[in-house]
C-alpha cells in the first residue's frame, strides 16, 4: 500500500526538476513571453529567477502560484497539480494515482 511508494533519489528529483523547467519554459513560450516579460507580469525584482526556474533550480514559492497560473495563462488548479507532481512526487502519488495495491 503506502509502504510501496516510490521514494525520489536526489538524482531523479534533479531530474524532475529539469523537466519541470522545460514544461514552465514552453508555457511562457506559448504566451509569447520573454524572462522579463513574466518577471514584470509577476512584479519579480529579477528575471534571473525564471532563468532559474527554468534551469530546474528553485522553486516557486506557494503563496503565488495561482499568480504564476494566471501570469502563464493556466487554469490555477491544473497548475498547481502539475507543480505538485514535481515538486511533491509523494504526495501527488498520494492523492492523484492508484495506491491502494
Amino acid at each position: 500500500m503506502l509502504a510501496e511508494l516510490h521514494k525520489s533519489t536526489p538524482e531523479e528529483a534533479k531530474e524532475q526538476r529539469a523537466t519541470l523547467g522545460l514544461w514552465l519554459k514552453s508555457l511562457r513560450e506559448a504566451e509569447g513571453l520573454s524572462q522579463r516579460d513574466l518577471a514584470d507580469r509577476l512584479s519579480l525584482d529579477y528575471y534571473t529567477f525564471i532563468s532559474q526556474l527554468e534551469n530546474g533550480r528553485g522553486k516557486i514559492p506557494a503563496h503565488r502560484y495561482v499568480e504564476w497560473a494566471r501570469a502563464l495563462g493556466q487554469e490555477p488548479k491544473s497548475f498547481v497539480r502539475e507543480l505538485l507532481r514535481f515538486y511533491e512526487p509523494l504526495t501527488y502519488q498520494i492523492l492523484f494515482e492508484d495506491v491502494a495495491g
